[in-house]
């Protein structure tokens, strides 16, 4: 197949071209290499077609998608950022971007679509009250976040919760600007769909780590915060207490992920949308995480040091059961051997 992969110069998207050309796919890359992501110039696999453009721009997109059997949709705006003025530029990369390109497949009657989703949308994770069973905590209160109280209590009664796996029937509860533009994608996707007759294939991603993480900047995630600062010698600095919970996929399961995916979608009706998780079923906390990269650098150990940031969540792990059971998929780097990876690969500069 011909598939194109928009935001394929990026950390995660290289990863997915370079797997899907080993694949014996043919891969045309469009990306607008922006610079909150990319300090240099992208370095693609031989063979790979690249277009420089941006996802935004309907006629660049109509002059991609020409020939195209498959997309294969990356190109993000992604993280927090570094406050709400972000807002307008999340949601013209990842919403206007992605209507853009779904009419644009509309027109040119392209009707494969693998989307890079994200965790984000449920919001906190699966909790249980051994009082009143499966709960939804809202929002943590920033008083609470002051003193240092960081697990969400029982709505009902107040006493801590146990945190449990995410499933992808879980409801979604989108807690920052992030969050509900990766949500929007979604229901735009599923739209499209339902439309056109095509089919989509949503992988959620949990914490993707790995060879070509980027620098650190307002935009990355933590695992790249941290192997920056173990580069610069100095220690992590971890949030909170460092009891927060996360499941650390590395890159190329996640390409993997999406290889079988872009492989499956044809046994999707027609006009639908399914989502699957992609974790590696490894769950551990960020401190746990930072020791981990800080042992295998040899550098100093992690700092607690009791900050927050507003919208981040306490506790989100995945099941990746449907993803395993439906298009038998399953991670191959396990937490250890990944860590002690990471710790030894050159981060890029964007």
């Amino acid at each position: 197949m011909l598939i194109l992969v928009t935001g394929g110069a990026g950390f995660i998207g290289s990863h997915i071209v370079s797997s899907l050309m080993s694949a014996g796919h043919t891969v045309r890359v469009l990306d607008a290499v922006l610079p909150a992501a990319h300090r240099s110039a992208p370095s693609l696999p031989p063979g790979a077609e690249w277009r420089h453009a941006d996802v935004r721009d309907a006629q660049a997109v109509a002059d991609a998608l020409r020939g195209v059997d498959a997309v294969c949709h990356q190109a993000a705006m992604v993280g927090l950022g570094k406050d709400f003025a972000d807002a307008p530029d999340y949601v013209s990369c990842n919403d206007l971007g992605t209507a853009v390109l779904l009419a644009g497949m509309a027109a040119a009657g392209v009707r494969r679509l693998g989307l890079a989703g994200s965790m984000v949308v449920y919001g906190e994770g699966r909790y249980t009250c051994p009082a009143h069973g499966p709960v939804r905590p809202g929002p943590r209160r920033v008083a609470d976040l002051d003193a240092g109280r960081f697990e969400p209590p029982c709505p009902h009664c107040g006493e801590p919760l146990a945190a449990g796996l995410v499933d992808e029937e879980a409801p979604v509860d989108p807690r920052n600007v992030y969050a509900t533009t990766k949500l929007a994608q979604e229901h735009l996707a599923a739209a499209w769909a339902r439309a056109t007759g095509g089919r989509v294939a949503v992988l959620r991603y949990h914490n993707v780590y790995g060879p070509g993480m980027p620098r650190d900047t307002p935009y990355a995630g933590v695992a790249s915060l941290f192997r920056s600062a173990l580069e610069r010698g100095e220690a992590p600095r971890v949030f909170e207490d460092g009891g927060q919970r996360r499941d650390f996929v590395h890159v190329r399961d996640v390409a993997s992920a999406n290889l079988v995916a872009l492989d499956a979608v044809d046994g999707l009706p027609e006009g639908t949308l399914r989502a699957y998780n992609v974790g590696s079923g490894e769950p551990h906390t960020v401190g746990e995480m930072a020791a981990a990269l800080a042992g295998a650098y040899g550098g100093p150990p992690p700092v607690v040091t009791g900050e927050y940031r507003l919208g981040d969540v306490r506790h989100i792990t995945a099941s990746a059961d449907r993803l395993r059971a439906e298009l038998g998929w399953k991670p191959q780097v396990a937490f250890a051997e990944g860590m002690a990876e990471f710790a030894g690969a050159p981060l890029r500069d964007g």
